[in-house]
C-alpha cells in the first residue's frame, strides 16, 4: 500500500502542475497527512538520489512537483522562455518587509522604506510573489499583502519558519517591538485619512 500511495501522490502531482493541499491530497486518497508527508518524503528522496530531472517541493502545508534546478537552463531553452529579470534592490527591500511582517499595508511599506512603493508593490504581484490577502479595518480599508507559495519556490523555502531571523530594518533601524509595531501602520493611516 506504501508504494501506491507514492504513485497516487506523483500521479496527482505531475497532473495538476501546480501546488496541491495536504488537505486535498488526504480527502482524494483516505489517507493520513501523516502518510501523505512520509509518501512525499520517500518520493523527494528517490528523485534526489537517482538525480532525476524533477523534484518533489512541500510549500507549508502543500506539495508540488517541479523540474530540478540544475537543468533549468536547459527547460527554458527547450521552452523558449527567458530567465526571469532579477529582482531588483527595492524589490528585494519590499519583498522582505512582506515576508516578515506579513500582512502588511502599502503605507506600512513605505513609511518603513520612506518612499513611494506602488510601483513595487505592483510589480511584485505581478510577479506573483505577493498578494492581496484582505483590508486592513480602518478608514480607507487598504489592502493588505502577504506572501504566496511562489515566493516560498523561488526562494527554496517550505515555509515561512525557514526565514531567517531579522534584526533590524532594511535601512538600518531597528525594529520596532510590541504592540508598537502594529499601531505604526494603523496610526499613519489614521493621519492619512483626516
Amino acid at each position: 500500500m506504501e508504494h501506491e500511495l507514492d504513485g497516487i501522490i506523483e500521479s496527482i502531482l505531475f497532473a495538476s502542475g501546480d501546488p496541491v493541499s495536504l488537505e486535498r491530497l488526504a480527502a482524494v486518497t483516505g489517507a493520513a497527512e501523516e502518510d501523505l508527508l512520509a509518501a512525499a518524503g520517500r518520493l523527494a528522496d528517490g528523485y534526489a538520489y537517482e538525480r532525476r530531472g524533477v523534484r518533489l517541493l512541500r510549500l507549508e502545508d502543500s506539495l508540488q512537483l517541479c523540474s530540478a534546478p540544475e537543468n533549468g537552463d536547459y527547460v527554458r531553452r527547450a521552452l523558449e522562455t527567458r530567465k526571469p529579470p532579477r529582482l531588483s534592490p527595492a524589490a528585494m527591500e519590499v519583498l522582505t518587509l512582506v515576508a516578515y511582517f506579513q500582512p502588511v499595508t502599502k503605507t506600512y511599506i513605505e513609511q518603513i522604506r520612506g518612499v513611494d512603493s506602488s510601483y513595487t508593490v505592483g510589480l511584485l504581484t505581478e510577479r506573483e510573489l505577493i498578494e492581496p490577502c484582505g483590508r486592513l479595518d480602518v478608514p480607507g480599508r487598504p489592502l493588505l499583502y502577504r506572501t504566496t507559495p511562489g515566493f516560498l519556490r523561488a526562494f527554496g523555502l517550505q515555509s515561512l519558519e525557514e526565514l531567517p531571523p531579522l534584526e533590524e530594518l532594511p535601512g538600518g533601524d531597528p525594529l520596532p517591538e510590541g504592540p508598537e509595531a502594529a499601531q505604526m501602520d494603523t496610526e499613519n493611516l489614521k493621519m492619512n485619512n483626516e
